[in-house]
């Protein structure tokens, strides 16, 4: 978002964690789009990290500018992290994806959707401790599935258990009210470096 152009709608990329084959991560990022693209107030990028080339050894200090991903980053004005829990952490790809940048994440808002045994709540208070670092704020409300697995129906397709979807629209509410805020601020430290 640049200065001028606000119309009071925010850019959220989700970040899709898993890059397994099969993954619980599909279903889960099918739910999560049909539930935000009805948010009247932000455009929706999905970035998939399955699908987005960050080869670790080509890892720079302080971000790297050939990231296929970074302009998607920088446009967005808020995040949504979709991780699963593996061995109590987030997986490789999720740190791989913030270690890749650095001035993308500053000043916005990051939100967590977690899965797993325990609803992802140790992937997501790890990953807290990350993003402070970069300079990103993240939000207090977040998503906790656990045993995703076992809402799935027939077809595959996730059926959120009771109070899920107003979870993730309280988090979303919040998530919200600091992307606005934070914008703001990105925008004067914009106009005083004029």
């Amino acid at each position: 978002m640049t200065e001028g152009n606000f119309d009071g709608r925010l850019r959220i990329a989700v970040v899709i964690g898993s890059v397994r084959k099969p993954r619980l991560a599909d279903p889960l990022a099918a739910w999560l789009e049909r539930e935000l693209t009805a948010i009247d107030w932000l455009d929706l990028d999905m970035i998939d990290l399955a699908a987005v080339s960050l080869p670790m050894h080509e890892l720079q200090p302080g971000g790297a500018a050939a990231s296929p991903v970074a302009g998607r980053l920088a446009d967005a004005d808020g995040f949504v992290f979709l991780t699963p829990e593996y061995n109590h952490s987030f997986p490789a790809p999720v740190k791989n994806v913030i270690d890749w940048h650095f001035t993308e994440w500053a000043y916005k808002p990051v939100a967590f959707v977690g899965y797993g045994a325990s609803g992802g709540i140790r992937a997501v208070e790890q990953l807290r401790t990350v993003f402070p670092e970069l300079r990103a704020t993240t939000v207090r409300e977040s998503v906790l599935i656990p045993m995703a697995w076992e809402h799935l129906d027939a077809e595959g397709r996730f059926l959120p258990p009771p109070g899920t979807a107003q979870a993730l629209h309280a988090m979303m509410s919040e998530l919200g009210t600091w992307a606005r805020a934070l914008l703001s601020l990105r925008l004067t430290d914009l106009a005083g470096r004029r």
